[in-house]
């Protein structure tokens, strides 16, 4: 679940089967006799009729022979239809009502601009701002954590390099447990300046440790880092020396990547 502000209005989004639904409820919900717009809304027939289409587009299930009863009704003073009806009546997926604390009418996106657009043109062109920021947003934070898992997948290869060349077999635990925290700090070292201990008081409110804070680029580098770390385990080459390479490396791929993506911005 997500939330956006228009016009000082907070707007609910869920996700339903990886797709978003916008809360019609909150977009209305500042407006007088907001609910009522809704319903008369739905009543509309070019409201039936584009979300007819909708349903029959995007789902197999869609009781089109009931659709076209209602549609031919749209118009009719007596006709009548709420979104229970509808869904009751068509089987339709694109509109839905939520009980619970954040409960309301729930349209999928598509549908939900719609309704944006039928209520208030210029409302509709700040939701679609918002809700592109907001998606904006989940791709940098969905890159952020695959970057993430990517580092973590290295540096168990990177442990298991420790493992095979830097641990004697009749070391105790606690010593063993040394070693790795030992070269998981050459890293931090080289990247970030720091071990893990001195960030650690130096940030005690803090919580995790100093990766979960790095940025996109410092989690590139320190990927990079961990397998060329592997290696110059494997080759027998010293801490202190792998340290200053390390180090070199480090300087150099933050250049470039801060280089590129300082491109990217301008653009």
């Amino acid at each position: 679940m997500a939330k956006i502000t228009v016009n000082d209005t907070e707007i609910t989004i869920v996700s339903i089967d990886e797709k978003d639904y916008i809360s019609l409820t909150d977009m209305v919900k500042n407006i007088e006799n907001g609910l009522a717009l809704i319903e008369k809304w739905l009543r509309n027939k070019n409201t039936i009729e584009f979300i007819g289409m909708w349903e029959e587009i995007y789902n197999p299930a869609f009781n089109s022979p009931e659709f076209e009863g209602i549609k031919n009704s749209a118009g009719l003073n007596r006709f009548i239809l709420s979104v229970k009806q509808w869904i009751e009546k068509t089987n339709a997926i694109g509109i839905m009502a939520k009980a619970g604390r954040f409960g309301g009418t729930y349209a999928h996106k598509d549908i939900a601009f719609e309704f944006a657009s039928w209520v208030s043109p210029q409302f509709k062109l700040f939701l679609l701002k918002e809700f592109q920021r907001l998606k904006e947003e989940e791709q940098k934070a969905i890159g952020w954590t695959a970057k993430r898992e990517l580092a973590k997948i290295n540096y168990h290869i990177h442990t298991i390099a420790v493992s095979r060349n830097l641990v004697p077999k009749e070391l105790s635990k606690e010593q063993i447990n040394f070693i790795y925290a030992a070269e998981a700090d050459v890293l931090n070292v080289a990247l970030f300046g720091i071990t893990a201990k001195e960030w650690r008081e130096n940030n005690p409110d803090l919580k995790g440790n100093i990766r979960d804070y790095a940025s996109i680029n410092e989690l590139i580098c320190l990927s990079n880092m961990e397998n060329i770390n592997a290696v110059l385990i494997n080759d027998g080459i010293l801490q202190k020396e792998r340290l200053a390479k390390l180090n070199k490396i480090a300087i150099q791929q933050m250049s470039v990547l801060n280089e590129a993506e300082n491109r990217k911005l301008l653009k």
